[in-house]
Formats: C-alpha cells, structure tokens, sequence
C-alpha cells in the first residue's frame, strides 16, 4: 500500500502543508489541538478539496488540484471511525454491521461478520440494540461497521478521545489486532502519546499545519513531546531475552542494558515497548551498593527543567530518553546539570503487565 499526499490547503486563517509518502501498517497523524490532523485525514476520506496538489492511494489518484480531478468519498472505499459511534438507534448490533457491508460490491467484500465479531470481541453483542451498549462496545461495534465495508484505508479520528482510561485500555488491544491482523491500512489521529507509542507503526507529527514523519523503528517513537492531556512517563524499546518462572520476571535487553519486567507471557525474541510512569523512575550519582532495585540503567542528563514545584529531567540512555520528576531539593543534592553522567533506577514491578506492548513477532 501507498498513500501519497502533496497538498496545500487554507480554511479562514490556518494553512495546512503536507508531503507525504506512507506505506502499509498503522500511521499517527499525532499533534495538539488544531496542528490540522482532522483536515488532513477529512482530506484523505474526500470530505474537502485542497487547493493546491495532488493525494494518490495505490497509484490512483484521488484528488487533483491542477487538472480538477477528484474522486469522492464514496468512491475511495474507505472506512472511517469518528470519535463518537455514530450507530443506527433503530438497528440491532448485527443489522448495524451489515450496514456497513451493504456498501461493498460482494465480489469486493473481504470480510465477513462472523470474523469482525470475533476479532473486536462483539460476539455476544450482535442482538443487543445500541443502548444497551457500554460506551466501548458501542465504539467497538463503529469499528467492527467500517470493517464490514472491506475497506481499502481505514481512518480512525481519535476514535478514544471520548472514553475514560480503563474503557481505553479494554479497546487499545482490539486495534492492536486490527493493526496485525485484518492486513488493512489505518490513518490513526489522536495527541495521546500513549496510544500513538503502543500502535503506530510510523508517526506523522503535525505542528501549526506542517506535517513531518517519524518512523517506528529508529527510536523516534520512543522521545515523541508529551500533549498536556497525555500520560505522563516513559517508553523504552526492548526485545525479550528470556523468563525467570521461579521469581516471576521476564528478562529484556534495550540499548542502555537488561531490563527485568513483571512476568509477560511473549516469547524470547519478542519486540516490545514499555511505559514506565515518571513518578516510578529515581535517579542517583553515586554508589549502588544495598539497592533493591533491579533495573538500573547509565545515562548522561539531556535536559533540566521546572515544571511548577518540581523538575523534569531528561536523560539519554544510549540514545533512548528517559524522564524522571524530582524535588528542586533532589536537583541542587545531585548537581544535576547537562552533560552530568547519572543512574536511572526503577523496579520491576513498576512495569505493570499491561504497560508491556507488543511490536513484532518473536525473531527466528
């Protein structure tokens, strides 16, 4: 898959501009409020024209400024996720499904309910009417609908800005699949970095219109800026290494060291990234002698900064950043300045089973 996008586009006071070529797998366009996330997606799904330049999928073009050419929505074959369901009040579940389905020829349909009920998890929710639906299970049942079309891109608009953390982690896992496993592209918004770090396979950063992309497999991923609305903490990339039953503990390598997590069952040669909270991180400049805590990783201060009674520190781990809050008292103690050589510490069981995400199979 190929989605290539040149445009430029002006509504009132704003100017989008994006040069973009995107390949298969899940794609962030991540950034604040009104960086152009939502207009650069809406102009991908057809529902604006940009006024200058040219948007192909698969060497078919799209849109075209100069020659006025420009294939509408319904045309595109995509499915798009909003941040609300969006379901049909009348239709059950099923019938909502189906919906979707009804759009596609059946000679083009890839999917079939029986298959997107159970890669969402909706199976016993097919006779339910919507309101009688969890705010999740009706997200996931819009996911499941713009599945049903068979689509050939996939747009999800922050499609999780309107749950609350827990409902959030019970649906982060199902795109996981989507992603693995439905083998359909997906043009993913959002400006939480922990959902964009845990799927993305690369990310579009986009700042007052202009976009720019980092990819997923050079730690660009693991330092991107932090929304106020997002978690607060660290990601590290690591490949599994081997298990420790007795003691409970999986063992990984990153670049900065070994790494001992709580027990996840992935096996050896398995790719993952890991969130670490930032209240969960110390940092010491001495001697370790007598700490209990395992994970212990030598780094050089990046960065020191305020952050209202307290500071943020940055801290290069063999190219992977760290983030630790401190006291000011902890800062003047350590002398913390750039340049400083420091420990990074952290225990095992900071690394909660479900902050252990995933990325590739294990390695042969």
């Amino acid at each position: 898959m190929m989605l290539e996008i040149d445009i430029d586009h002006h509504q009132g006071g704003f100017n989008l501009n994006a040069d973009l070529a995107l390949g298969q797998g899940l794609t962030a366009l991540f950034g604040p409020s009104g960086s152009g996330k939502t207009t650069l997606i809406n102009a991908v799904a057809g529902l604006i024209r940009p006024d200058k330049g040219i948007i192909r999928f698969n060497g078919m073009v799209w849109s075209d400024a100069s020659t006025g050419q420009f294939l509408p929505t319904h045309k595109r074959r995509i499915g798009y996720v909003f941040q609300e369901p969006r379901l049909f009040p009348h239709l059950s579940v099923k019938a909502n499904l189906l919906y979707g389905q009804s759009f596609t020829p059946k000679r083009e349909r890839r999917e079939n309910l029986a298959y997107v009920a159970e890669l969402l998890g909706i199976e016993g929710l097919l006779a339910r009417a919507p309101n009688r639906l969890s705010g999740g299970e009706k997200q996931r049942v819009a996911i499941g609908r713009a599945l049903m079309t068979s689509p050939k891109l996939l747009l999800m608009d922050e499609p999780l800005s309107a749950l609350d953390s827990g409902l959030k982690a019970q649906i982060l896992p199902y795109i996981e699949r989507i992603r693995d496993e439905a083998g359909v592209p997906i043009l993913y918004v959002s400006h939480a970095v922990e959902e964009v770090t845990r799927l993305a396979t690369r990310v579009v950063m986009m700042q007052a219109g202009k976009a720019s992309v980092v990819q997923g497999d050079d730690g660009g991923l693991l330092s991107l800026p932090r929304m106020e609305e997002s978690r607060s903490g660290t990601f590290l990339a690591a490949r599994i290494t081997g298990h420790d039953a007795n003691e409970g503990l999986t063992i990984a390598a990153c670049a900065a060291g070994t790494l001992y997590l709580k027990y996840a069952d992935l096996p050896e040669g398995t790719d993952i990234r890991l969130f670490i909270p930032v209240s969960d991180i110390v940092l010491a400049t001495g001697a370790l002698d007598g700490v209990s805590t395992l994970n212990r990783l030598n780094g050089v201060v990046q960065s020191v900064a305020d952050i209202g009674k307290t500071v943020l520190v940055k801290v290069d781990c063999s190219g992977q950043l760290v983030e630790a809050e401190i006291t000011q008292r902890s800062r003047y103690t350590l002398n913390l300045e750039p340049g400083k050589p420091v420990s990074v510490l952290f225990k095992a069981v900071s690394v909660e089973a479900g902050s252990v995400y995933r990325l590739t199979s294990a390695h042969s």
